[in-house]
């Protein structure tokens, strides 16, 4: 079993990353800017936007944080981002979902210029990566197919079943897993709540992607000798025996899994940090395409 490490691919990631910007700098260029939006202070939230303000910096990215309070009007926030889209100084734009429950997060993503949408959500940039065009691709998978390239997991012809059907990482994963490249080719099984037998179905997968968010959901019994998994998975589980008072779960059993994989991701130190890479890697086009 060998355990994908997504902190080392991440930084080395944002080491290529920051050599580019070096020479940006050098030749008197712009470098990137991203722009993120924090509304409410949701505790993961403000984890996630900190964890990538700390990024820009590492890499040489200016940034800008722009926070409002949770009962903020929809108009508002909208509003901001026709600001941001319309600022040639800004190259890229993220608004930290979840939002609160007056807000229509469709609403906001569609707002968000499609040329400075560097989470993917856009339609725009979905329809684009369905067809197998240009696009920027949804962070989280952009970074789970960075750790696969990197670790030089061979995907073609493997047959990959992805739990969770999210716009944000299931629905996007099951369409790139399945596309005709270096890392895809594969025949993809998505399931999701619905779905009768999943435990025969896993039985039958090379590749596991688990994304549903409910902790510790796969279990040895559901998977085969020698399968890779992927675990998106990152809730905060009550614990008191943990100074924090909570402890990072998975969507992965990962004591029980673990022994049984052939390649298996950690939580934490997995995808989580592979995502905070590729959104990188997309602010970085958005700035010099």
């Amino acid at each position: 079993m060998q355990i994908l490490d997504g902190r080392l691919v991440a930084q080395s990631v944002k080491d290529s990353l920051k050599l580019k910007v070096d020479a940006l700098r050098e030749k008197g260029k712009k470098t990137p800017h991203l722009a993120a939006v924090l509304v409410g202070n949701n505790g993961a939230s403000e984890t996630y936007v900190a964890s990538k303000v700390k990024t820009c910096a590492e890499i040489g990215y200016q940034s800008t944080l722009i926070r409002f309070n949770a009962d903020v009007e929809e108009q508002v926030l909208l509003q901001k981002i026709q600001e941001l889209n319309a600022d040639d100084n800004i190259d890229g734009i993220l608004v930290q979902l979840p939002l609160p429950g007056q807000i229509a997060e469709e609403k906001v993503i569609n707002t968000i210029a499609a040329e400075k949408d560097v989470d993917g959500f856009h339609p725009a940039n979905i329809g684009k990566m369905i067809q197998g065009q240009p696009a920027y691709i949804p962070a989280t998978p952009y970074g789970i197919l960075l750790l696969l390239e990197h670790y030089k997991i061979e995907t073609k012809g493997k047959h990959a079943v992805v739990i969770g059907r999210s716009n944000i990482v299931g629905r996007p994963i099951s369409i790139l897993l399945s596309q005709n490249t270096p890392v895809g080719n594969c025949t993809v099984t998505l399931c999701h709540s619905h779905t009768r037998n999943l435990k025969e179905i896993c039985l039958q997968a090379d590749i596991i992607v688990a994304a549903l968010g409910k902790p510790e959901f796969l279990t040895a019994d559901m998977v085969k000798d020698g399968t890779i998994v992927i675990d998106v998975g990152i809730t905060r589980v009550e614990d008191t025996t943990k100074k924090k008072g909570y402890a990072i779960k998975g969507d992965v059993q990962y004591e029980t899994v673990a022994p049984k994989c052939s390649y298996i991701t950690p939580v934490p130190g997995g995808v989580g940090a592979m995502t905070i890479a590729a959104l990188m890697q997309n602010t970085y086009l958005a700035a010099t395409q």
